[in-house]
């Protein structure tokens, strides 16, 4: 008589099948991933003496980005189009003046993209240093003036690669 177990193996072949299969699924999520990172657009804006960094995703429709409110007086947005390599790239300031937001400036940027990105931590507050454009590889510093208070925006975005 064969001696009782508190666990019984109903299926007594199975459990190589599961190991090998676990090890296989493992051995798969350790391999490299071949795909290409994927590319982001980060901006730098500064107004009224604070700087703000948006990171901005590919996507499909242009319509479902949202501005980024900057100190309660301007707007900005950066809309990256493609999949599976990219489109397009259009960036927008807005003003506000009294109860509406109005179009500021719009750029328009085409592939091929600058990518050449110096190393090198650089904010548009530190414009004195060797590579102080580096944040703004892809479209130079801007300097935008809204028309009614005045006030300066100053903006440069540069395409990266997302890390893998």
């Amino acid at each position: 008589m064969k001696p009782s177990t508190p666990f019984p193996n109903r299926y007594p072949g199975i459990w190589p099948v599961v190991a090998k299969a676990t090890i296989l699924c493992i051995g798969v999520a350790l391999l490299p991933s071949t795909a290409p990172a994927s590319p982001f657009l980060r901006c730098k804006v500064t107004q009224g003496g604070m700087t703000y960094t948006e990171d901005f995703l590919p996507g499909t429709d242009p319509y479902s980005v949202q501005a980024k409110d900057i100190n309660g007086q301007f707007q900005f947005k950066a809309v990256v189009l493609g999949t599976e390599s990219l489109e397009s790239i259009k960036i927008y300031t807005y003003y506000r003046q009294q109860h509406q937001v109005v179009l500021l400036h719009e750029a328009r940027y085409l592939p091929p993209f600058n990518q050449n990105v110096p190393s090198g931590e650089n904010t548009p507050g530190n414009e004195n240093s060797p590579d102080s454009a580096s944040y703004a590889t892809l479209t130079g510093i801007n300097y935008l003036y809204s028309p009614e208070v005045e006030q300066e925006l100053r903006y440069g975005c540069a395409l990266l690669e997302a890390p893998e």
